[in-house]
This record gives C-alpha cells, sequence and structure tokens, in this order.
C-alpha cells in the first residue's frame, strides 16, 4: 500500500493510497478521512460509494463531508467506481467500463478479470483497511450517489450485518428498469435477468427488507430523475416489504455535487446515531 498524499483537515487527515489489488488484479486507489477521535482508539466506518464517471476525489473535494465526520467521530473511505488502466476493458460511453463498475461483480467477457467491485468492497478493501487504520469494523455504514447510491443500498440490503447503517443520494433504485442498469447490467452479467435480481434494490429489498432506518436525498430538479431514478419504485418496494424508508425530495437541487455538499452533514448524522 503506498501513500500517494495527504492532508490535514479539520484536525484530522485525509490521505490518498494505492495498493494491488488480487481482487480486481490491477492497482486500485481509494482516499481515507481519519478523524481526530482516531488518535484515542479505533473509530466507526462509514463507506461512501461514488457515482458514473467519478473517484475518490468527486466526493473528498466537493462535499465538505470533513467537518461533519470530525464532529460525530467516523472514518469515511471513498473507494473508487471501477477498475482503471491499459489492460481493463472500456468503453466509450461514459455509463459503461472505466468508472462505471456499479458495484457487481461481473460475469461476462471482457470485463469479469476485473470488473469485480461486489468483491473488493466488501472483502478486499476492508481487509486492508482494517490491517492498517484505526478502524472499528464492527461499527459500518454505508451511502453513495447515483449509481454509488444504488451499490450502498444493495450492499446494505445483502449484508444488513456488516452495514450497520445506509443512506443514498439519487440513488439508482431499480436499474433492471432503467437504461443506465439495463445497459449495464447486460454487458456485465449478461442477458437472463434473473442474475440482476441479486443487484437491485427494488428485487432484494422485496424478499430481505433489513431491521434499519434508510435515508433517501433526491433533488426535485435532478435530470435524471424520470428516465433513471425513479425514487417511487422503491417507496412502493419499501411499503409492501415493511422496509423503514425516509426519502425527502428536495425544491431546486439537482444531481450535482453542490446537491450532495447541501445535506451531507445530515447524512453523516443519520449514519452516527448508529454506529457512535
Amino acid at each position: 500500500m503506498d501513500r500517494i498524499n495527504q492532508w490535514a483537515s479539520f484536525g484530522g487527515e485525509l490521505a490518498v493510497f494505492d495498493h494491488d489489488s488480487a481482487v480486481c488484479g490491477v492497482p486500485m486507489r481509494f482516499a481515507v478521512f481519519t478523524p481526530p477521535q482516531a488518535k484515542s482508539g479505533p473509530v466507526p466506518v462509514l463507506w461512501y460509494l461514488s457515482g458514473l464517471t467519478c473517484n475518490w476525489s468527486n466526493v473528498m473535494e466537493k462535499s465538505g463531508l470533513q467537518r461533519a465526520a470530525s464532529e460525530h467521530g467516523v472514518m469515511v473511505i471513498a473507494p473508487d467506481t471501477s477498475p482503471r488502466g491499459e489492460e481493463v476493458a472500456d468503453d466509450a460511453a461514459y455509463d459503461l467500463g472505466q468508472g462505471a463498475g456499479f458495484y457487481l461483480t461481473a460475469t461476462q467477457a471482457p470485463w469479469a478479470p476485473h470488473f469485480q467491485m461486489d468483491r473488493y468492497i466488501t472483502e478486499e478493501l476492508p481487509a486492508l483497511i482494517a490491517e492498517n487504520f484505526p478502524a472499528d469494523v464492527s461499527r459500518q455504514g454505508v451511502f453513495g450517489h447515483s449509481m454509488g447510491g444504488h451499490g450502498a443500498l444493495t450492499l446494505h440490503l445483502k449484508h444488513p450485518e456488516t452495514y450497520r447503517s445506509v443512506s443514498a443520494f439519487s440513488p439508482i433504485v431499480a436499474p433492471s428498469q432503467v437504461p443506465w442498469g439495463r445497459k449495464a447490467f447486460t454487458a456485465y452479467l449478461g442477458a437472463d435477468e434473473t442474475a440482476w435480481a441479486h443487484y437491485d434494490a427494488c428485487e432484494l429489498v422485496r424478499t430481505r427488507p433489513s431491521a434499519a432506518h434508510i435515508l433517501i436525498d433526491q433533488g426535485e430538479a435532478d435530470q435524471f430523475l424520470e428516465e433513471q431514478l425513479k425514487p417511487e419504485l422503491f417507496e412502493a418496494a419499501c411499503r409492501l416489504a415493511g422496509q423503514s424508508l425516509t426519502v425527502r425530495r428536495q425544491p431546486g437541487y439537482d444531481h450535482s455535487y453542490y446537491f450532495i455538499a447541501s445535506f451531507i452533514e445530515d447524512h453523516i448524522a443519520h449514519h452516527a446515531r448508529v454506529l457512535t
């Protein structure tokens, strides 16, 4: 593991690291914000999963999360959105390939050798964090934006004992039913739609609702709201399943990090109430 950079922030430290990933088969980069409370012992861990085209830098540089993470004593980890490199399969479009891993384990060529983001996020990277950082891995939560909101919801619903708290900004809640998800799932998982249900929050919550309270913020001026996001589908699925859920529709807000920065303190407080 190589430290690429580091900065002091709100009494804590933001650092960026590279490491060789056995799961993805290429070097991977991630960022960690360690709050000042970690000087006294292990602190809870909050995973932030970014959206299409993003990497660790978007949330760490644009959201202002460090202030709230320091206040609540929570470590925040931002992994990349996909494997990258010349040997990694890619596509000319922004919504497939490098930068668009969709937090799943690909089974189809040419994606399967490297696109193993599900296993990377849930297995390999947590082990690295537990070994090298003052992280209390018995207290973990997950949140994310857009494609990363999809990842946060699905990983929580599949691993509620690991990710005890969950929230999302503008998540893709029904990827099997919208263009972004159908394109990615067909490429990564194949044409058999029964395989897609394992990565679809609406399908997962119907069969395995969790004990957590899910928080979602959605901008009403989001340009992707009607075609790609469709929060009403997840609301309906949660009602039928008895899943505790709050969806806050925010007038005037779009899909950008201006929106995320406006409400990220609420989300970190939501997780801290469970984890600290």
